[in-house]
């Protein structure tokens, strides 16, 4: 099964999701648990929910990927930082309980001059204090570009985080594929060496989805423009070989590129056609 979905907007519920997913061809999504600037979070109608899970059911949708806010910062050098994406991320994992079985997805952060090491401390302290070990909820470790001081555009760092966790078997991590060009692992020239060297350092069983993006950047660039697929410094070939890799073909697939719906959906078409022009 091929799981390819878009980022869409929860404004109008769970349903609507994903009616809107399948009108597009995709039978997966990720979307915003609340505004990705911040703020509250939109409540949870429970019919709404139950209808939304009774159609990705007789649809075979794949894992549902809700992302935390851009704002949230689990390793900020300054306490209301972090106590805001403490309080964000408890209300979103008791929130992802309605939706049994999905991943939830953020950006590691931030170490704002505190370095590395220091950031990965408040990033595992954080997640002790919101990862429940009994949850069905997929916690996921994003891959990033490198720009300023944020965390995470190392395989080893995620893997720091990982290791020091008390549920580990609740994290897990999410490929971006503009972010790793943009770190400096090429996953133009050489995708198998790039698979190798996470699977040595983190394991391909803690990849558990692929944010299919190309990139306005070159490689290396430490910076992070998501572009189009087929027109970025990534190019179509270079994600055709992402989506067609046996060792990952398997995962679910989200595009995060600069689309309105209807960019979304012929995007899907094209990937569509190249997988089953295998």
């Amino acid at each position: 099964m091929f799981y390819i979905g878009c980022h869409l907007s929860a404004s109008k519920g769970y349903l609507h999701m994903a009616q809107e997913a399948i009108r597009i061809g995709a039978n997966t999504f990720q979307f915003f648990t609340r505004n990705p600037r911040g703020g509250k979070a939109k409540d949870i109608d429970e019919q709404d929910v139950a209808a939304f899970l009774e159609l990705i059911s007789e649809h075979q949708f794949g894992p549902i990927l809700a992302h935390a806010p851009y704002t949230l910062n689990p390793c900020g050098s300054d306490p209301r930082v972090r106590s805001f994406a403490f309080e964000v991320m408890a209300d979103d994992m008791r929130r992802m309980a309605y939706t049994p079985g999905g991943y939830y997805n953020f950006h590691p952060g931030s170490h704002v001059g505190q370095g590395i090491e220091k950031g990965i401390d408040l990033i595992v302290e954080l997640l002790d204090e919101v990862i429940d070990p009994n949850q069905t909820t997929q916690v996921l470790l994003e891959t990033m570009s490198g720009k300023g001081s944020e965390v995470g555009s190392r395989f080893e760092e995620l893997r720091a985080i990982i290791d020091r966790v008390a549920c580990p078997e609740k994290l897990g991590v999410c490929f971006d594929t503009c972010h790793v060009n943009d770190a400096g692992y090429d996953v133009v020239n050489d995708l198998d060496g790039v698979l190798d060297e996470f699977d040595r350092v983190i394991g391909l069983d803690r990849l558990h989805a692929i944010h299919l993006n190309d990139s306005k950047n070159p490689f290396g660039s430490h910076k992070d423009r998501h572009e189009k697929i087929g027109e970025g410094t990534l190019g179509l070939e270079a994600v055709t070989r992402v989506i067609t890799n046996k060792r990952i073909r398997h995962l679910p697939f989200y595009l995060e590129t600069p689309n309105e719906i209807d960019g979304y959906a012929r995007e899907i078409q094209l990937l569509r056609q190249i997988r089953s022009d295998e």
